[in-house]
């Protein structure tokens, strides 16, 4: 391991203790004494703040643990970072959309002029297409802040009549334009997927209520996807097809392929026949259902209805 590395994994090791002895940098990283000597020296001149503590049974206690150990990047590193963060910014919002500019700045603050010059280069050899945001959405970053820290919110939504409720979000996810929430009513204890460009009036809900630990809402999620979309289906895609299913597909779909052929299958609901219908017309030639035969006919239906 080289000495950079080291020290930089030394101040990781440390960051999470009150109290060490220095046969705790020996042990953990198969170091003799002066090396661990010699490194909490740098450690210290790089901000480690630590006294001695005198007597036979000595050893070493962190002054504060307030500020994150500095991390090294190698330049392959830092431009994975800058790319994720361009990425990032096609999305139409997100939780951290404020802190993105000074991210930025910070990190590129830190680099040497010639990465600097190759940052802008790949800046502007690099662009993400993606879906058109449908609606900016607000207050993404309370409902970030309600899943991290386990809260429940309290919400007004609008998809289909204005209804008020007390929500705990289990996960927040993006796909094609718009952010979605799922989540479980907390006096109904129904499971939902919410539109966030939908819900207005958001806040960390301050009441008695009784929440539920992340493994039951993964027990709801796992319950409702079981119940909710009772109805199987099967459709049988070629390679174009399996391509446009790995690019757009939905959490209700899985992919199966077997006997050198490849299926789309899955569960939906009945009040979500026609949505499945324009989802699996997207597919064009490259895709035929195999069951059910009630999704089939709609899908014939839905056909013919256009030609008309």
């Amino acid at each position: 391991m080289k000495k950079a590395e080291r020290l930089n994994q030394e101040l990781f090791y440390l960051n999470n203790k009150r109290r060490f002895h220095l046969e705790d940098l020996t042990i953990e990283f198969n170091i003799s004494k002066r090396t661990a000597l010699r490194d909490l020296d740098e450690l210290s001149e790089i901000g480690l703040p630590y006294y001695t503590d005198a007597g036979r049974y000595g050893g070493y206690t962190l002054l504060n643990q307030t500020l994150l150990p500095p991390v090294t990047f190698n330049v392959q590193e830092v431009q994975a970072i800058f790319f994720a963060l361009s990425g990032m910014k096609g999305l139409s919002s997100n939780p951290f959309e404020k802190s993105f500019p000074q991210i930025q700045k910070k990190l590129l603050e830190t680099l040497p002029r010639k990465q600097q010059q190759g940052i802008d280069s790949m800046a502007s050899a690099v662009y993400f297409y993606s879906t058109a945001p449908v609606k900016s959405v607000a207050n993404l970053d309370i409902v970030m802040q309600s899943i991290l820290n386990e809260q429940a919110l309290s919400i007004t939504d609008t998809q289909h009549v204005v209804r008020k409720s007390i929500i705990q979000v289990f996960e927040l996810f993006y796909r094609n334009g718009i952010w979605f929430c799922s989540a479980v009513d907390l006096v109904t204890h129904k499971w939902g997927t919410y539109r966030c460009d939908k819900l207005i009036e958001i806040s960390l809900y301050d009441g008695q209520v009784e929440l539920f630990s992340n493994a039951e809402l993964q027990q709801l999620q796992d319950k409702y996807e079981a119940t909710y979309h009772n109805i199987q289906f099967r459709c049988v895609v070629n390679k174009a097809g399996r391509d446009h299913f790995l690019r757009d597909h939905y959490p209700n779909m899985r992919l199966v392929e077997e006997n050198d052929k490849a299926y789309v299958c899955g569960g939906y609901n009945i009040t979500e026949e026609t949505y499945m219908v324009e989802y699996l017309l997207s597919y064009g030639k490259n895709m035929k259902i195999e069951y059910p035969e009630s999704l089939a006919k709609k899908y014939r239906d839905y056909l013919t209805g256009l030609l008309e």
